[in-house]
């Protein structure tokens, strides 16, 4: 089998182009095999002579999925290293485009065969492109593949720098929603990264801003499912779903009010409110893989935690059993259960049956919670005030004490 190796005497790329066509001119025949041979051979000749690069990348192309498909690992790797640096020779931004994306069409077909070095090619052609948005695309790309391939693992790593990505692309807000639910769709494949898959699906739909109808239509199944994933979520507490345009469209929406509600009654409401509402809607509970008894868990983890914000900073045992729908010999183990998620931080007094709150987590952190917030800090930096004064009231008599002292030493 021919190998492509860099240092030989023939330019890389025509051998590329001559070992591609000997393969998929086989079955041919001697002579026809090559007549086409030459004929392509010397086409690729006249591309780089002439400078056509995409010509020349389309040509190396046509017979890919022969080499795809024939080729050993090592082999691919090298013939498509060939084929990518052929990108580097342009100094056209539109036809670096081009072949990028050719090149990308053509990697990502087939996505079950070999995906892992398919994966490889695609990063490979990234490093070696310099223009922003062609490395997004190719990124953007490798993604669907690792998805389509199942072999997500090979770029959950690069997610840890999503962020330094999106400054270096600086890509439009189309292209953010995109590269944001495709992300999600990568991390929804693994169990362990609920919560990861959950926050860029909230990125997603909070690129949905001051749009008209139409184009927030367009994320109504994304709001669903994400509302979904919040409920399903046992460890998940907190959102600020609620406010969000794309989400806010579904309260009046005639297939998807339901989950708006559903979602209020996670975010605002308690147990009672949540079993009034599944014994209206307990098949469509069921339509979304919602379990009843894993609903009712969270709904009183929640409604334990809402308690905790009461002002007064103290909850009665007798409270928590009748919101929570509990034994008396419930209510302790309840009250641990919110402590080891914390949920909260308090301490149990059994002589007077009353749990003492010194900090409820928020279910959400809008207007309302900051200007509470905004309260407490004011009131804060009031009493520090007062005690700073109070302290500066008192320092000239201290003084005036201690100067009298020392004359009559």
């Amino acid at each position: 089998m021919t190998t492509i190796v860099p240092t030989s005497e023939e330019d890389p790329a025509l051998a590329v182009v001559r070992y591609a066509s000997e393969q998929a001119w086989a079955d041919a025949g001697a002579e026809v095999a090559d007549e086409h041979v030459k004929r392509l051979c010397d086409e690729a000749i006249q591309c780089v002579k002439n400078a056509r690069w995409f010509d020349l990348v389309s040509l190396m192309l046509t017979s890919a999925d022969v080499i795809l498909s024939k080729v050993s690992d090592k082999d691919l790797e090298c013939i498509f290293t060939v084929i990518c640096n052929v990108v580097t020779n342009s100094e056209s931004l539109d036809e670096i485009r081009q072949m990028a994306e050719l090149i990308s069409g053509k990697v990502t077909q087939q996505p079950s065969d070999k995906p892992a070095s398919r994966l490889k090619i695609l990063f490979n052609l990234y490093n070696l492109l310099e223009d922003p948005y062609s490395r997004f695309a190719v990124y953007l790309s490798a993604l669907n593949l690792a998805i389509n391939g199942k072999v997500t693992e090979h770029v959950l790593p690069s997610f840890k720098q999503i962020d330094s990505f999106l400054k270096e692309w600086n890509i439009g807000v189309s292209d953010q929603r995109q590269l944001f639910l495709t992300i999600s769709n990568v991390l929804k494949e693994h169990k362990s990264l609920a919560k990861e898959s959950f926050k860029f699906l909230t990125k997603y739909l909070a690129t949905f801003s001051g749009e008209d109808a139409h184009v927030l239509s367009q994320a109504k199944d994304e709001a669903v499912r994400t509302i979904v994933e919040f409920v399903k979520t046992p460890d998940m507490f907190q959102c600020d779903l609620l406010d969000m345009p794309a989400v806010v469209q579904l309260e009046k929406d005639a297939k998807h009010a339901l989950a708006y509600q559903l979602l209020k009654v996670f975010l605002t409401q308690r147990l009672d409110a949540y079993l009034e509402f599944q014994a209206a809607n307990s098949s469509l509970l069921q339509s979304y893989g919602l379990v009843h008894e894993d609903c009712i868990t969270k709904m009183r983890l929640i409604s334990l935690m809402d308690l905790g914000s009461d002002e007064s900073g103290q909850i009665p045992y007798s409270l928590i059993r009748d919101t929570l729908q509990i034994t008396d010999d419930e209510v302790e183990p309840w009250v641990v259960k919110a402590i080891t998620a914390k949920l909260l931080d308090c301490k149990m007094d059994q002589m007077n049956e009353v749990v003492i709150v010194t900090r409820s987590t928020q279910r959400v952190f809008g207007k309302e919670q900051w200007h509470t917030l905004k309260t407490k800090l004011a009131s804060w930096r009031g009493n520090i005030a007062h005690v700073i004064s109070t302290v500066q009231a008192h320092r000239p008599a201290e003084d005036g004490a201690q100067a009298a002292q020392g004359l009559v030493r």
